[in-house]
């Protein structure tokens, strides 16, 4: 059972999470718009780096420390590589399968991938053993992706 004041952050997350359902679907009217699908992930990035810099500039502390920067795993950097690597395929991908199925599948995997994350402890997360009530809902979430893509 989660602490009361982890579950507060929860309707927050899910905001996030319904927003994300946006992304891929304005992405993909982005990369028929301009036909380019680098051009568009481009310009997909563009106000994210921009709403990013004005907030550095207008609240830039804390700054990093050299014993920070020193000990970060040379991994942690690419966190946004990856996140792109999503967004590209949303651009690509979207209108395709679906924004329910494109949603459903990328959420599945994040899912299980995260269960393996939790488990193993990777990237420095605390470790979250798992457990048959983990297992069976990483089993529900293939098992509603794959009706809510077949149908």
């Amino acid at each position: 059972m989660q602490d009361m004041s982890v579950a507060v952050l929860y309707p927050a997350i899910l905001i996030a999470g319904a927003l994300q359902a946006w992304g891929p679907p304005m992405n993909g009217v982005l990369r028929n718009s301009l036909t380019n699908p680098w051009l568009a992930s481009l310009i997909s990035f563009l106000p994210v780096i921009a709403l990013l810099a004005v907030l550095l500039i207008c609240l830039p502390r804390p700054l990093p420390t050299a014993e920070g920067v020193s000990t970060m795993p040379w991994w942690a950097p690419l966190g946004g590589l990856i996140g792109a690597f999503a967004v590209v395929a949303g651009l690509l991908f979207v209108d395709k399968v679906g924004a329910g199925a494109f949603a459903g599948l990328t959420i599945t995997a994040n899912i299980l991938m995260s269960l393996a994350i939790d488990h193993f402890g990777l990237f420095g997360m605390p470790v979250h053993t798992l457990n048959s009530w983990r297992i069976l809902g990483g089993l529900l979430m293939v098992a509603g992706i794959a009706l809510v893509a077949r149908f």
